[in-house]
């Protein structure tokens, strides 16, 4: 009789850890609803660049990028060109890993940093003397739809360089970049592809400026 109760017992423990093990399980699944999808800029350089035997460039001190909240956000957005196209639409399951400005000074930096110390003025690391300061404002980054199946990436950059001056920075120059790639599908994923193509390419333009401006200037 011993026996048997203690057999019973034992069988109620053992079912007690299996159903506990098999609601922990459920608990580990993913809940309902599509998956959000994060996206960046790519990967960016993956290996070290073969030594260049072009001089260097000249110190570059690189400000925040500035860009309108509502273009400052986590979410993708588009515009429907066709109808309301001042109107603003998140994706609702795509996401940028951080804001886009910062994503694109983060482009910036290591882009133009290839030939060049860029330095963070945020840091207060002290520039040597003639060091131009460039600051950038994104005005416009978003995914255009012309038609329902047809959209493109489109990116505005003002970009401005600058010099220490009495009583604060001299203009030196500004230029607007105005970028617009084909998306290859007409989604999110087409969207960020295209803001990223047109990104690096307004970024090499952003390096090829920055250096005539800076070849142009008398020594200081």
């Amino acid at each position: 009789m011993i026996a048997v109760c203690a057999y019973s017992m034992g069988s109620r423990a053992l079912f007690g850890l299996i159903l506990a093990a098999t609601l922990a399980g459920c608990g580990a699944l993913p809940k309902g609803g599509p998956a959000v999808a994060v996206y960046d800029f790519g990967p960016g350089l993956v290996q070290e660049l073969p030594s260049n035997r072009m001089a260097p460039l000249p110190t570059l001190a690189l400000g925040e990028v500035h860009a309108p909240t509502a273009l400052d956000n986590l979410p993708v957005v588009y515009r429907l060109g066709y109808s309301d196209a001042q109107q603003l639409r998140p994706y609702a399951q795509a996401r940028w890993s951080m804001p886009p400005a910062q994503l694109l000074r983060q482009r910036v930096r290591e882009t133009l940093g290839q030939r060049r110390a860029v330095l963070n003025l945020a840091d207060g690391v002290l520039a040597p003397p003639g060091t131009l300061t460039l600051r950038l404002e994104l005005e416009e980054f978003s995914q255009l739809f012309d038609a329902a199946a047809s959209s493109a990436g489109v990116l505005r950059l003002r970009a401005t360089l600058s010099h220490p001056a009495h009583g604060g920075d001299a203009l030196v120059a500004q230029r607007s970049f105005v970028l617009r790639e084909p998306a290859a599908s007409a989604d999110a994923a087409g969207g960020v592809r295209a803001l990223t193509a047109a990104v690096d390419s307004a970024v090499q333009q952003l390096d090829q400026w920055v250096q005539q401006t800076q070849a142009s200037l008398p020594p200081r």
